[in-house]
């Protein structure tokens, strides 16, 4: 009978065993009341076992419990010290809810409960132990805050949890960020050589701040001494010190063995005259007469012959110095004890430092690009008015002025800022075109072959549209929003990064080069314009009228420059005196680039841009300097190219 009910007994005994397993796993109710008194202390030093006792139970209320005692929503009721949720109510009392099935347990007077109030320091390591939480949580939003808020202040207890949410994450973006966060613990925190120094070699020309801000600590270092010639073996030793050089003076190395207790301290020579003066009886000190104290020497001993007699504090003398310092060996030693971490450190910094300074070049160079486009589309229009038709027009920065008043009060009509934008730029071209016709027949045509008086009118011209300005929209700047989409900036990394209103002037700076060469090579427009440009007389024989010619030219130069004042105010604030910000580049971008020529004037452009910011690179701090250097640049450069970079050939050049 017995040998039949085995089998059975054992089955049974199979079937019954995850029960009571289950049975035997204490409830958060239990596991709470294990760990009461470490709780209700709430000592920074003794809390940690029942922190991680929650967050090891495996429990699906212990999550909850947690961040309701990080928040302080946690209670003992005192009658039978159980754990319970509460909210107070209005008279007094509190709600209970159970911590385990969140059901109401009933409502109990305020004096019946204890308040958990965790202090700075706990609520810190409840974080610290809620991150296995929340890094795997459903919601995306809650991962990727975790991630941020370990990187923010990681600790060493991170690093498992973090390596154990990994394999599950579902979110690709976010599973990188996990891996890489991941090696960056493993720097600070890995348990072997092997493993940190293959996480540092991982980021080598790596640029971003969280990689340098790892390393670098690595590399901190200390100053230390110690007797003898060598540094001592069991130290992780960065360089050695001789005192006198540029790293470590005498004094300061002086200064270090007296810290140390190594060497006695060093009197200044006021001091030990004071004493020596203080100390004069019957015309000696100490015995030694006073007329035999004429050298340094006699007056170190004379003060060591106080100090041997109570009468002053004892010093080195300069033999003394000299000799500890001869017999000690000055050195600076990493914190980090492993050579192999730190020498992995700083063969990855110094790849770094590489990829800094080049990436640091390429934002300069794409700043300067920036900048070479404003430049060039300012210049463009000029580069039709002066260049090609020989007129020296000083208001040309007041029509990129107009342009960019011109979109200023499109957008108080047209609240969309993508449609008024795309509403200005042929407005403001309409508007300085008819600016420009105006001029060009009110005034220009009167004083062609006339530089100096054509220059004067325009000056004057100019003058009296800042005025006309300041009196239509006051003196206050005024601001031409972009669009949306035009916010921000294009990030390529930690250095690297071009806004995209820059981007866009660069496009259309581009674009109206494009334009401007199928009109001056695709168009009867263009054709006759490079006939009287080259030939008034003869164009004229051929049917050209050279008068309707010279208007239209100047009215097109004119035109382009409202278009880059549209574009120039959605850089800068549109002001009175906006144009003449543009005015000056302007001008050195034709001539440098070579008068009468496109390409010359692009080319004009990149050379002022690279060359401005070049020098404002090498002097941040003085805006004005740089200019004035740029000046004096483009000067010395007229001198030995006076036709400009590109220069005309041919009978055009002649003229």
């Amino acid at each position: 009978m017995t040998r039949h009910l085995r089998p059975l007994l054992a089955a049974l005994a199979l079937l019954l065993a995850p029960l009571a397993a289950a049975a035997q796993t204490p409830g958060i109710q239990a596991l709470l009341q294990e760990n009461r008194d470490l709780i209700e202390e709430s000592s920074r030093r003794s809390i940690g076992p029942a922190i991680d006792a929650l967050a090891d139970s495996g429990l699906p209320e212990a999550q909850t419990v947690m961040e309701r005692w990080q928040d302080r929503d946690l209670y003992i009721r005192e009658s039978d010290g159980r754990f319970f949720f509460a909210e107070e109510t209005d008279d007094d009392a509190y709600t209970l809810t159970d911590v385990a099935t969140g059901e109401t347990a009933g409502e109990v007077p305020d004096d019946a409960l204890i308040q958990l109030r965790p202090n700075g320091g706990i609520r810190k390591m409840i974080g610290a132990a809620l991150v296995q939480f929340q890094l795997s949580d459903p919601d995306p939003a809650t991962r990727r805050q975790a991630l941020t808020a370990i990187g923010r202040d990681a600790e060493a207890s991170h690093l498992a949890a973090l390596r154990k949410s990994i394999d599950s994450e579902p979110d690709a973006v976010i599973r990188a960020a996990k891996e890489r966060l991941e090696r960056l613990l493993t720097i600070q925190f890995g348990e072997s050589d092997e493993e940190r120094v293959n996480a540092i070699e991982s980021f080598r020309g790596d640029t971003d701040m969280d990689v340098r801000a790892t390393l670098n600590p690595i590399l901190a270092t200390r100053r230390s001494v110690a007797p003898g010639d060598d540094a001592p073996a069991d130290l992780n030793v960065a360089r050695t010190l001789r005192p006198g050089g540029e790293a470590l003076s005498e004094e300061e190395a002086y200064g270090l063995l007296v810290d140390e207790g190594l060497a006695q301290p060093r009197i200044s020579r006021d001091d030990r005259r004071a004493a020596l003066v203080a100390n004069i009886d019957a015309g000696q000190v100490a015995g030694v007469r006073v007329s035999t104290l004429d050298t340094e020497a006699a007056r170190d001993t004379a003060y060591a012959q106080l100090a041997s007699l109570g009468l002053a504090e004892p010093t080195a003398t300069e033999e003394e110095v000299r000799a500890a310092l001869d017999a000690h060996t000055f050195f600076d030693s990493y914190f980090e004890p492993s050579v192999a971490v730190t020498q992995a450190a700083e063969r990855a910094l110094s790849s770094i430092e590489l990829s800094v300074a080049t990436n640091r070049t390429l934002d300069l160079a794409l700043d300067a690009l920036s900048l070479a486009s404003i430049y060039f589309l300012a210049a463009i229009g000029l580069a039709i008015t002066f260049g090609v038709m020989g007129v020296i027009n000083m208001a040309h920065g007041e029509f990129i002025m107009m342009g960019a008043y011109t979109g200023y009060v499109v957008q108080q009509i047209v609240p969309d800022y993508t449609l008024s934008i795309l509403i200005a730029l042929p407005l403001a071209f309409a508007v300085t075109f008819a600016a420009g016709v105006a001029m060009e027949r009110l005034v220009i045509r009167w004083l062609y072959h006339r530089p100096l008086e054509t220059l004067l009118a325009t000056f004057g011209i100019s003058i009296a549209l800042q005025q006309l300005a300041k009196n239509i929209f006051g003196t206050q700047a005024r601001p031409l929003t972009s669009p949306d989409w035009l916010d921000g900036a294009l990030v390529i990394n930690d250095i690297v990064s071009i806004s995209y209103i820059r981007i866009a002037i660069f496009v259309l700076a581009l674009v109206f080069l494009a334009v401007f060469l199928f009109i001056m090579n695709r168009t009867r427009l263009g054709l006759e314009v490079r006939a009287v440009t080259q030939n008034p007389r003869m164009a004229a024989s051929m049917g050209i009228n050279p008068d309707r010619i010279n208007m239209l030219t100047f009215g097109l130069g004119s035109g382009i420059a409202g278009i880059a004042g549209v574009a120039v105010g959605l850089y800068a604030k549109v002001t009175s005196e906006l144009g003449q910000d543009y005015i000056v580049q302007s001008f050195m971008t034709v001539v440098v680039g070579g008068v009468g020529n496109i390409w010359g004037t692009l080319a004009g452009a990149t050379l002022i841009g690279f060359l401005q910011k070049g020098i404002e690179w090498m002097n941040p701090s003085n805006t004005l300097a740089a200019q004035t250097y740029m000046i004096l640049f483009i000067i010395l450069f007229i001198q030995f190219r006076p036709r400009g970079i590109i220069a005309l050939r041919g009978r055009a050049a002649g003229d």
